[in-house]
């Protein structure tokens, strides 16, 4: 669509005028807006401009839903009429990180580090679920497809092959990400995650296996030659330690020496320290995490599936969320091979997605053409794992879908979680099956089914009691 200055002139005065815009940057569909005081932002005059389909405020900054294609012209003119930097979404995110408290900035740190290695871990999960879809039998005990057409088993192996590497070498995954978050040289980072699991070191699934762990002995200190493959704690904690020591040294080492001195000894310090202390401390808490999220899920994990089904998509508005990635590949890497978290994830994605449907619903009777469109956009959206369209541009300012949703997602966690499912980190929504074990199937589909269904009729029942139900979602009518 052609694009008016006038429209976006009235954007710029919307959001409280150029001076309080502190930068601009854009992503497929969405303005994201740093400003300076949120609270002048006019949101009824944003609802009238006929370029914006919605608006939330999420981390920090104030993002308006334009649309794909459109949202580029959008912003290459608000640049141009307002003269604010253009900046890339990293350095926005850096921008809006500085207004948050310290646990937000600690959760946001969590979330630029593992958020990142999220491609290879889904893509890993996807192509996992394909292989189990291949090697097990579908019914019962009845032959597997492989079983039943010999000539791809060499081709199941490959996908096999392709899909494990991403969880068997995640140390260097993490170790590159977080040594880019901590400014370090990401190379050092993915160099100490190989380091971590070198061949030669003892596996921690084999220490039943053996009489006495192989140790080095330096100076009278005894230090186990232990393989932290698939841990996640102990090369978080080191990169950081090298990060603090690569960046000492640079500031002390001439230039005409650097390449010699500074990765080498930066390495060989934080691989002692790793081996002799930041490791074991970080198996021990890693396992007093994984222990306590075992205990609750094989106990109660009627109790523990429906609280994360509830708190799940508030933990999204507030960013909180992105610390449970790390506990998930945790469960991933411990003896469980899995994670209870994130099936009952993938259900509360479903349950917005199924929710902003509901609402799509309610305006296609009301005729609203403009909600309809953003309702149903991001209800798709939602049921393929993307959910935040879904929260922020419907379910939360119409808030009945949202309570619908949460009460859904806490039903169907019960479920879930009292039933044991347990699944790899992959897609999110109802693709989300693939990820999980084969076993699990039959009661996943029931949760899955429930969460695409009680989430719409929830919503289209409570608006018959809610004060919002004349508004529209993007403005009174």
């Amino acid at each position: 669509m052609a694009v008016k200055v006038s429209d976006v002139r009235d954007i710029v005065k919307a959001i409280g005028g150029e001076d309080n815009l502190q930068s601009a940057t854009h992503c497929v569909t969405r303005l994201r807006l740093v400003l300076n005081d949120d609270s002048k932002v006019d949101k009824e005059k944003l609802d009238q401009n006929p370029l914006v389909k919605g608006q939330f405020k999420a981390d920090h900054q104030y993002q308006i839903v334009i649309g794909p294609g459109t949202v580029d012209e959008v912003y290459k003119v608000l640049i141009n009429e307002t003269g604010t930097d253009e900046v890339s979404k990293d350095e926005a995110k850096a921008q809006a990180a500085k207004k948050g408290n310290p646990l937000q900035r600690l959760i946001k740190l969590l979330g630029d580090i593992f958020i990142p290695i999220l491609p290879a871990i889904v893509t890993a999960g996807l192509l996992l679920g394909i292989n189990n879809v291949l090697t097990m039998p579908l019914i019962n005990k009845s032959p597997s497809i492989i079983e039943r057409v010999p000539q791809i088993a060499d081709f199941a192996n490959i996908i096999n092959v392709i899909a494990t590497t991403a969880f068997i070498f995640l140390p260097a995954l993490v170790g590159w990400s977080a040594m880019r978050v901590f400014g370090g040289n990401p190379v050092l980072g993915l160099v100490l995650g190989l380091v971590l699991m070198h061949p030669q070191l003892l596996s921690q699934y084999d220490i039943g296996k053996v009489d006495q762990i192989p140790t080095w002995n330096i100076f009278g200190l005894k230090i186990e030659q232990l393989n932290y493959q698939g841990q996640v704690l102990p090369v978080l904690l080191a990169a950081y330690v090298l990060a603090k020591i690569e960046k000492g040294l640079n500031k002390v080492v001439h230039d005409s020496i650097k390449l010699l001195v500074v990765g080498p000894v930066a390495l060989l310090i934080t691989g002692f320290l790793a081996f002799l202390i930041i490791g074991p401390v970080a198996l021990v808490i890693g396992k007093g995490i994984t222990d306590a999220v075992t205990f609750l899920f094989q106990n109660a994990g009627w109790f523990g599936g429906a609280i994360y089904g509830l708190i799940y998509a508030p933990l999204v508005i507030t960013g909180l969320h992105h610390m449970f990635l790390a506990v998930d590949f945790q469960l991933i890497g411990s003896d469980i091979g899995g994670t209870y978290l994130w099936p009952i994830l993938a259900m509360s994605n479903i349950a917005q997605g199924s929710a902003a449907f509901g609402a799509w619903y309610i305006y296609k009777k009301r005729r609203l053409e403009k909600e309809q469109g953003l309702a149903i956009t991001s209800s798709v959206s939602g049921f393929l794992g993307v959910t935040e369209p879904a929260m922020f541009g419907v379910n939360l300012p119409l808030k009945y879908p949202f309570i619908a949703a949460i009460v859904t997602s806490m039903c169907v966690g019960a479920l879930i979680g009292g039933s044991g499912v347990i699944g790899k980190v992959g897609v999110g929504g109802l693709p989300a099956i693939l990820s999980i074990e084969q076993q699990f199937w039959g009661v996943y589909a029931l949760g899955t089914l429930i969460s695409a269904i009680l989430p719409f009729v929830l919503t289209i029942i409570f608006s018959k009691f809610s004060k919002e139900k004349a508004k529209s979602i993007v403005g009174e009518k």
